[in-house]
C-alpha cells in the first residue's frame, strides 16, 4: 500500500468516526428530564368567566395551589383567575411543552402571568437550573398579551432540610440565580421566602404552609396583581 493511500484510508477513519462521535456529544449537552416518584399536574380555571375582565395566571407547584384560593378570593370582580401547578420543574425540558400545551388548552391570553416552579427537581444541580431558567422563562412569557406583565414570585423556606431533597441553602442558590434573570429582564419580583420567612411558625408540614400562612401569602400576591392592573387600566 502507498503513503498516500495510507493516509487517505486514516484520514477517512477519522472522518467516519468524528461522524459517530458528534451526534453523541451533542446528545450529551442536551437537557434531560429526571421524572419524579410522583409527578402530577393541576389547573384550576373560573366557573365564570367574565369577558370584561383581565384574565390572571398563577404558574407554580403546590405552593402557589395553596394560596391560589385566597389570591382568587381577593381578586373577585377584579379578574379570571386561573391555576396551573405542576409537580415539573425548572431544569426539566417538558416544562415549556407543558406550558404550551396549557396555553391551547385554555386559549386565553393573560394581563398578568405570576410564577414559581422551585419546589420540586432536587435531582437537578443548580447548574442545569440556571440552564434550564431562560426556556421556562421564555415558556411563561409566551402566556402573556402584547401588554403581559410578569410576576417571579421567589420560592418559599422549608420547615428542616432533607437530604437529597429540598434544603434552605439551595432554595436560597437558587432564587439567587432566578432573581438575577428576572431583574435583568425587568420582571416584577413577590418576595414570597421573605414574607414567609417571618412566618415559619405557620408551617403545617415540611414544605406548605397552613390555611393562615396561605392567606398570607395569597394577600401579598394579590395585592402585587391589582397593583399592576390598576395601572395598567
Amino acid at each position: 500500500m502507498s503513503q498516500f493511500a495510507r493516509w487517505t484510508g486514516i484520514l477517512k477513519l477519522l472522518t467516519v468516526s468524528g461522524l459517530l462521535l458528534l451526534p453523541l456529544a451533542t446528545f450529551a449537552q442536551r437537557p434531560i428530564s429526571i421524572p419524579e416518584e410522583i409527578e402530577w399536574t393541576w389547573e384550576v380555571r373560573p366557573s365564570h368567566v367574565d369577558a370584561k375582565l383581565p384574565n390572571v395566571l398563577l404558574l407554580g407547584d403546590s405552593i402557589s395551589r395553596n394560596y391560589f384560593p385566597q389570591v382568587e378570593k381577593d381578586l373577585s370582580g377584579v379578574a379570571n383567575v386561573y391555576l396551573m401547578a405542576s409537580s415539573t420543574c425548572v431544569g426539566d425540558p417538558r416544562l415549556p411543552s407543558q406550558i404550551a400545551e396549557f396555553a391551547r388548552m385554555e386559549g386565553v391570553h393573560f394581563s398578568v402571568v405570576h410564577f414559581n416552579n422551585g419546589m420540586h427537581g432536587w435531582g437537578y444541580t443548580e447548574e442545569q437550573y440556571r440552564n434550564g431558567f431562560p426556556r421556562f422563562l421564555n415558556g411563561v412569557k409566551a402566556l402573556g398579551d402584547k401588554k403581559g406583565v410578569l410576576i417571579w414570585a421567589s420560592t418559599t423556606p422549608v420547615q428542616t432540610d432533607e437530604a437529597g431533597g429540598a434544603t434552605n441553602s439551595r432554595i436560597e442558590a437558587r432564587n439567587e440565580i432566578a432573581l438575577k434573570m428576572v431583574k435583568s429582564r425587568g420582571i416584577v419580583v413577590d418576595d414570597q421566602h421573605r414574607l414567609m420567612m417571618s412566618h415559619e411558625d405557620l408551617h403545617e408540614d415540611r414544605v406548605h404552609f397552613s390555611p393562615k400562612g396561605a392567606a398570607i401569602q395569597g394577600d401579598q400576591a394579590a395585592a402585587i396583581i391589582r397593583s399592576i392592573l390598576v395601572k395598567g387600566d
